[in-house]
C-alpha cells in the first residue's frame, strides 16, 4: 500500500508540474500575456481577443500535446513489455514510419479519401511495419539491439518510400512536409476530438490489461505457466500500442523518441505495478511533449521549430546510453 501511495503521489506531483507548464504555455505566443490576463481569458472565453487566443489556439494545443505525449509514452511501454525489449518504441520499431508511409500514400494517391479514415489507415501501416520488424529481427527472442536495428532498417525503408511518394505528390507536397516535421502548430478542438476515440479506447485496453502486462514482463515462459494465452494477449496489446500511434500521427505527425524516453524515465521512479506505470507514463510522456512544444514555440519566437527536434535531443542520448549497456532491465528481469 505504501508503494502504491508513493506511485500515486509521484503521478500527482508530475501532473501538477505539467499543469504549471501548460499555464506557462498560455502566456507564450505572438501576443504575450501576463498570468492575470491568461486567467481572465480562461474565465471569459468569449471576452475579447485574449479569450479567443487562449480558447481557440493555446489551450487546445496544450491539451493535444499532452494527449499525444501520453499516448506515445504508453505505446512505447506496451511495445517494450510485449517484446521485453527495452529499445522498443513506436519510432524504433518502424510503427511510426509505417503509419506515416500509409497516410502520405493515401493523401497523395487517393486524395478523395477523407482524413477521418487516416487513423485506421495509419494503424494498418503501423501493424504491417511492426510485423516486418519482428520478422527481420527473427522474432521476440532476438536481442534488444538486434530488434532495434531491425526496426531502424524497416523505418529507413519506409522513409524512403515516403520520400518517393512526396516526390510524386506535386503541389500538395509542401503541406505534407510541414506535417512530417512533427508539431502541433494550428491544432485546435477538432483535432482533439479526432484523436480522442483512438487514444481513449487504446488506453482503456492497456489499463484493463495491466495485470497481464505485469505477467508478460516476467517472460513468455513464466506468463504461459501462469495461464496467460500469449496468442491472444500479445496481439491485443500490440493493436492497443499501434492504435495509440494511429490516433496521434495524423494530428501531430511523427514525433520522435517520446515513446522510448518516457518508459525508461518511469522505471527510474520504480512504480509498484503496471497500472501505476501506465499512469506515470501518461503523466511523464504528456509532460515531456507539452514542455517540448512550449519551448519549440518560444525559443525562436515568433517562428517555431519542429517539436521533434527537441524530443530527439532528449531521446537521442537515452537511446545511446541504452545501446551501450550490456544488460537492461524490463520489469523484474533482464535481457542480455
Amino acid at each position: 500500500m505504501k508503494d502504491i501511495s508513493r506511485s500515486a503521489l509521484l503521478t500527482v506531483i508530475i501532473s501538477a508540474i505539467t499543469f504549471a507548464v501548460a499555464m506557462l504555455g498560455l502566456l507564450i505566443g505572438a501576443k504575450p500575456m501576463t498570468l492575470a490576463q491568461a486567467l481572465t481569458a480562461v474565465a471569459s472565453p468569449n471576452d475579447g481577443t485574449d479569450g479567443i487566443i487562449v480558447w481557440t489556439l493555446r489551450m487546445p494545443r496544450s491539451i493535444a500535446a499532452f494527449l499525444a505525449g501520453g499516448a506515445l509514452a504508453v505505446s512505447g511501454f506496451l511495445l517494450q513489455s510485449i517484446t521485453r525489449n527495452p529499445l522498443a518504441a513506436p519510432d524504433l520499431t518502424g510503427v511510426s514510419s509505417g503509419a506515416v508511409a500509409a497516410i502520405v500514400s493515401t493523401f497523395v494517391f487517393f486524395p478523395a479519401i477523407s482524413s477521418f479514415y487516416y487513423p485506421a489507415i495509419g494503424m494498418a501501416g503501423g501493424l504491417a511495419a511492426a510485423s516486418m520488424t519482428i520478422w527481420v529481427a527473427r522474432g521476440a527472442r532476438a536481442s534488444p539491439l538486434h530488434m532495434a536495428l531491425g526496426g531502424i532498417t524497416v523505418a529507413l525503408f519506409l522513409n524512403a518510400v515516403t520520400t518517393y511518394v512526396l516526390l510524386r505528390g506535386g503541389p500538395q507536397s509542401p503541406s505534407v512536409l510541414f506535417w512530417l516535421s512533427g508539431g502541433l502548430q494550428g491544432r485546435s478542438w477538432p483535432q482533439i476530438v479526432y484523436m480522442l476515440p483512438w487514444i481513449v479506447s487504446s488506453l482503456a485496453v492497456a489499463l484493463a490489461s495491466h495485470r497481464v502486462i505485469g505477467v508478460l514482463m516476467l517472460g513468455d515462459e513464466a506468463a504461459a505457466g501462469l495461464g496467460v494465452n500469449l496468442s491472444i494477449w500479445k496481439p491485443v496489446l500490440l493493436l492497443a500500442a499501434i492504435g495509440l500511434v494511429a490516433g496521434v500521427t495524423p494530428v501531430a505527425g511523427p514525433v520522435a523518441f517520446v515513446g522510448l524516453a518516457a518508459p525508461h524515465l518511469v522505471r527510474l521512479l520504480r512504480p509498484q505495478d503496471s497500472f501505476s506505470s501506465i499512469l506515470l507514463n501518461i503523466a511523464i510522456g504528456g509532460g515531456l511533449l507539452l514542455t517540448a512544444d512550449v519551448v519549440a514555440r518560444s525559443v525562436a519566437a515568433p517562428r517555431e521549430i519542429p517539436v521533434s527536434i527537441l524530443t530527439a535531443l532528449i531521446g537521442g542520448p537515452i537511446f545511446i546510453y541504452l545501446a551501450q549497456r550490456r544488460d537492461i532491465s524490463i520489469g523484474k528481469g533482464a535481457i542480455e
